[in-house]
């Protein structure tokens, strides 16, 4: 039951953020705030998705080499990847490795191109925004899932998308800033 700490430069930030280096630089400069375009929708998508059983630290310490490997994260060029680019991905070090992940990846891609007959990846992650953000004061408030994070999980699976779970998809609506997810008292809270 922890409430925001207060780091050396005498701001208050989320626990997980309050350390100096790649955790507080994310907290601090994208975690909470929206994000545009459709490259960006699928390049948390799928982080999210990689990130599953493994630190935020890790995703974030392979993020570049996660945006060579999937082209920037365009839908298009991500959705035509065949066995040769699958067996490509799974010998990058550079990335986290894992056939289901990477299978999952260029899946949600081909989704993802699908869903431009409809709505498009952002307006339909978007269209589940909660009316009211929750606001923590510690973080044994801090909930993993949501009601909308359910129904995004749903709606993505009826579309074709895998790995995006509820919980997974509360990570996405949290970083992705659909609503503001620090803690009360958090210097970025309301930012």
């Amino acid at each position: 039951m922890t409430g925001p700490v207060v780091g050396e430069d005498g701001l208050a930030r989320c626990p997980w953020g309050a350390a100096p280096g790649l955790m507080r630089d994310y907290h601090d400069e994208e975690w909470g705030r929206p994000v545009t375009g459709e490259a960006a929708y699928l390049e948390r998508l799928t982080l999210e998705a990689f990130q599953s059983g493994l630190s935020w630290a890790t995703i974030l310490r392979k993020r570049e080499a996660f945006r060579a490997a999937f082209a920037g994260f365009d839908a298009d060029v991500v959705a035509a990847y065949d066995d040769g680019d699958r067996a490509r991905l799974l010998a990058d070090a550079g990335i986290v490795r894992n056939r289901l992940k990477v299978d999952a990846a260029i899946t949600n891609a081909r989704a993802t191109v699908a869903l431009r007959e409809h709505e498009g990846l952002e307006a339909l992650v978007r269209s589940f925004a909660p009316e009211v953000s929750p606001a923590p004061e510690t973080t044994a408030e801090v909930a993993t899932t949501s009601p909308a994070s359910v129904a995004l999980s749903k709606e993505l699976k009826r579309r074709g998308f895998v790995f995006v779970g509820p919980t997974t998809m509360h990570a996405l609506l949290e970083a992705i800033g659909l609503f503001d997810p620090h803690l009360v008292g958090c210097h970025r809270r309301g930012a």
